[in-house]
C-alpha cells in the first residue's frame, strides 16, 4: 500500500484540466441549443413554442445520471457506439440545453413589448430586432444566471466517472483505491472543485449587484 502523497495531488491537479475540458465542450454544446430553445420558446409558431417546451420539461424533469446511461449504454443496442467522452459531453449538452434555453428565454421575454415595438416601427424585421434591440439588451440580464449554470455545470461533470470518463472524481476514485487514504483524497479533490468555483460564485454575484444597481 502506497501512500498519499505530493505526486498523487499532482494527478488530481492534472485531471483537473479534463474536468474543465469537458465542461468547455458541454457549455458550447448547452448554448447552441440553448439559444435554438430560446428562439422557438416566443417563436409566434405555437406548435413549435409546444414542442420545445415539451422537450425542455422532459429533459429538466429527468435526472443528468440517466441520460448519461442511456447515452453511454443504450446507443450501443441500437448500433452506435460511443466513448464515455462522447457521451458525456453529448448528455451534458442535451441537459444543459434545457437550462439555459429557460434562462435566456427569460431574458428575452423580460424586456419590454414596447421595445419590440420600438424596432417594428422602425420598420425592422423580426430577426433584426432581435439581434439589435433585444438580444443587446436581454444579454446584461442573462449573464449572471448563465455564469452560476457554468458553475453547476462543473461540478455536474463529476457525473462522468460513472461512465468511466477519467477527470477529476473518477482520479480521486483510483487515488484513494490505491492509497487507501480516501478521506485526505477528496478533501483534495472537493478543494479543487472549490478553487474551481467559487471565482465564478463570486463573480457571478458581482455581476448580479452591478447590473441590478444600473437598472
Amino acid at each position: 500500500m502506497r501512500t498519499f502523497s505530493y505526486v498523487d495531488v499532482m494527478y488530481l491537479v492534472a485531471a483537473a484540466r479534463w474536468t474543465l475540458a469537458l465542461t468547455s465542450t458541454a457549455f458550447v454544446g448547452s448554448a447552441l441549443l440553448g439559444f435554438l430553445f430560446a428562439i422557438a420558446r416566443i417563436s409566434p409558431i405555437a406548435p413549435l413554442r409546444w414542442l420545445v417546451a415539451a422537450l425542455v420539461y422532459i429533459v429538466q424533469g429527468t435526472p443528468l445520471l440517466v441520460w448519461l446511461f442511456m447515452i453511454f449504454f443504450g446507443l450501443p443496442l441500437v448500433g452506435v457506439s460511443v466513448n464515455p467522452w462522447l457521451a458525456a459531453a453529448v448528455a451534458f449538452s442535451v441537459y444543459g440545453s434545457a437550462f439555459l434555453g429557460e434562462i435566456w428565454r427569460g431574458a428575452l421575454v423580460s424586456i419590454a413589448k414596447t421595445q419590440w415595438e420600438a424596432g417594428a416601427s422602425l420598420g425592422l424585421s423580426t430577426f433584426q430586432q432581435l439581434r439589435y434591440v433585444i438580444v443587446p439588451q436581454s444579454i446584461r440580464i442573462a449573464i449572471p444566471p448563465t455564469v452560476g449554470f457554468l458553475v453547476q455545470l462543473i461540478k455536474n461533470t463529476s457525473l462522468a466517472a460513472t461512465i468511466g470518463l477519467v477527470e477529476l472524481t473518477r482520479e480521486g476514485q483510483l487515488t484513494a483505491a490505491g492509497t487507501y487514504k480516501p478521506f485526505a483524497v477528496y478533501i483534495t479533490v472537493a478543494s479543487i472543485y472549490f478553487v474551481l468555483c467559487f471565482p465564478l460564485t463570486q463573480w457571478s454575484r458581482s455581476l448580479e449587484r452591478k447590473f441590478d444597481g444600473a437598472r
